[in-house]
């Protein structure tokens, strides 16, 4: 059975196409810039050369069309005809309190998605688009929804409810929600293997660093807590994101600066983060580089990064009561061993000791908890595509018996 998985954002569409009979990647790549001029389309299929093609410009059913068209070139596609996809498994970043699972998307699906614009304006539109224009071009295979929100469906109320008027949770359905779902899911699992203890009865710490940045405390299958909130602007520092704020500071400097609701929000989401601190870049690679030669301000910036992850794990072990490890991926917990060994240094009396030079690794699965820490400190590159690929198997299955 083969499975395509999409994810589409605001001016992109990335792709991946798997057998799912080994879990083998078949072809991926990225559509950029669609919407605006100068489109381009990086193609990757196993096994032979990388393809770029370069177009004017093409909205999102366009563009989903030049990618099945691709897929299915008899030169460097990877299946004959679309009727070798058996189903396709869509990204979606939010779905309220509505799904804590995936599903099989019809009209009551989309209506959901689309009630949740208010509070995902630069994810959801884009990703009803995608569907649409998939459901379009491939009418005759179940496509199925993977929403970022709903692994954390499980906390419970104490850790997701905030101390506003309780009529605005009711009417406005304001309530932390978490993001990263499909990744947080697939390392935690991936934890679990590899203490060799049955994922119900783990204690997990996952912290998922990247351009966006969150974190999740994970005890007996079930998520407890997790750093993201109503919107994916709560918690860490990000690359742009500010993360945990005095609320009284948005209101302070829209006064001073003269800003409206959408400029501040511009202002928290693309210029704040280790970006605003360091005026290098909101690549941590940049900042890094950066620090080495002696800029101050990114120097504080990779402080203040760090801290923050050392405050969520003294939060999340209190919330736990221990925990079994702590998990690292994506970009920046994959390959910043620097970063990492940063934020677990001077823990030792929480039971966190590594061993440094075993740390030294840039993505690879690796534990480099000293031998005496009582807490293991992993390092599992995450597959975010594995997850929507696998997902959409298990329910297109009931769709096509």
């Amino acid at each position: 059975m083969k499975v395509l998985v999409v994810n589409t954002g605001s001016s992109s569409i990335k792709y991946q196409v798997f057998n799912m009979d080994d879990e083998s990647v078949l072809a991926k790549g990225l559509l950029d810039r669609v919407g605006i001029p100068g489109a381009v389309l990086v193609h990757e299929p196993q096994g032979k050369e990388k393809v770029t093609i370069q177009k004017d410009r093409l909205d999102h059913t366009a563009g989903m069309k030049l990618v099945l068209d691709v897929l299915t070139d008899s030169l460097y596609g990877c299946v004959r005809s679309l009727d070798e996809i058996d189903a396709v498994g869509h990204r979606v970043v939010h779905g309220g309190e509505q799904f804590a699972d995936s599903v099989v998307i019809d009209d009551e699906v989309k209506k959901v998605v689309r009630e949740c614009f208010d509070i995902a304006p630069l994810h959801n539109p884009p990703n009803l688009m995608g569907i649409e224009a998939c459901q379009a071009l491939m009418p005759g295979v179940p496509h199925v929804g993977v929403f970022d929100t709903a692994f954390h469906q499980t906390m419970s109320p104490e850790n997701y409810m905030y101390a506003l008027p309780y009529d605005d949770y009711e009417q406005y359905k304001i309530r932390r929600y978490g993001f990263h779902g499909t990744s947080h899911y697939f390392v935690a699992h991936r934890a679990a293997e590899m203490l060799g203890k049955p994922y119900e009865e783990c204690k997990i710490i996952t912290i998922h660093l990247g351009n966006g940045s969150s974190m999740e405390a994970i005890k007996d299958g079930r998520v407890v807590d997790t750093s993201m909130g109503f919107t994916p602007l709560e918690g860490l520092v990000m690359g742009t994101r500010c993360g945990d704020l005095d609320p009284a500071i948005v209101y302070y400097l829209m006064d001073k600066r003269g800003l409206d609701s959408t400029q501040i929000n511009n202002y928290l989401n693309k210029k704040a983060g280790v970006l605003g601190i360091s005026g290098v870049s909101s690549d941590m690679r940049d900042i890094i580089a950066a620090a080495g030669d002696g800029n101050p301000r990114a120097q504080l910036a990779l402080k203040i990064f760090c801290n923050r992850v050392k405050a969520y794990i003294g939060n999340y072990l209190a919330k736990l009561n221990g925990c079994d490890c702590l998990v690292f991926t994506a970009g920046i917990g994959e390959n910043g061993y620097d970063i990492r060994e940063s934020i677990c240094a001077d823990m030792d009396w929480l039971g966190i000791k590594m061993d440094v030079e075993k740390n030294k690794v840039r993505g690879q699965k690796i534990d480099f908890a000293a031998p005496d820490s009582r807490v293991r400190l992993l390092v599992i590159p995450t597959d975010e595509e594995l997850v929507i690929a696998r997902d959409t198997l298990r329910l297109a299955k009931g769709t096509l018996t």
